[in-house]
């Protein structure tokens, strides 16, 4: 019987100690994860990827292709579908979406709470109408990297994506 309930308190002990290691990984990962958000958010080069659209007068839609925004210190490259109301349609039908590549750009990072509020807004003109023609990003990004996209267009109706913050493909 004694050797019965030392076994059991042996187990006990090996189970805790397993369970506190457990949460200390958990935690040690979760710390590096918001690490890096933040060298990422700081250094101004990385990618939103988008997965979820949700236009401003038609349901919101899971996303099946590969839609992204890339922000580097010196480009801003955006490539993100629409679904909403267009005010002035593309010239050419193949330039649909929300397309734009410009060097020409303001960034305003600001750390809250638990994320960061970042304001993007492109300094090109739009001409011809349908071409370059977003006005302003608001990206929100939490710690853990998961972030919301609202996009302001000249000729659209407004759209937000929910995805999330990662590092720039090597291949890109």
């Amino acid at each position: 019987m004694k050797n019965l309930k030392l076994l059991c308190i042996l187990i006990m002990g090996a189970i805790g100690i397993n369970l506190s290691f457990v949460q200390a990984t958990k935690i040690d990962k979760k710390a590096e994860k918001v690490a890096k958000i933040k060298r990422l958010i700081t250094s101004g080069n990385y990618v939103f990827v988008a997965n979820y659209a949700i236009p401003m007068s038609m349901p919101a839609r899971n996303l099946t292709s590969n839609y992204d925004v890339t922000i580097t210190k010196d480009n801003l490259d955006v490539y993100l579908p629409y679904f909403g109301r267009a005010y002035a349609a593309p010239r050419d039908l193949t330039q649909g979406g929300l397309k734009l590549k410009t060097s020409n750009f303001d960034y305003k990072a600001v750390e809250k709470k638990k994320g960061w509020e970042i304001n993007i807004t492109p300094k090109d003109q739009n001409n011809p109408p349908g071409v370059k023609d977003v006005r302003s990003m608001q990206l929100s990004v939490s710690t853990d990297g998961y972030a919301s996209l609202s996009v302001t267009s000249l000729n659209k109706q407004p759209i937000s994506f929910n995805g999330y913050i990662d590092e720039i493909p090597k291949d890109k």
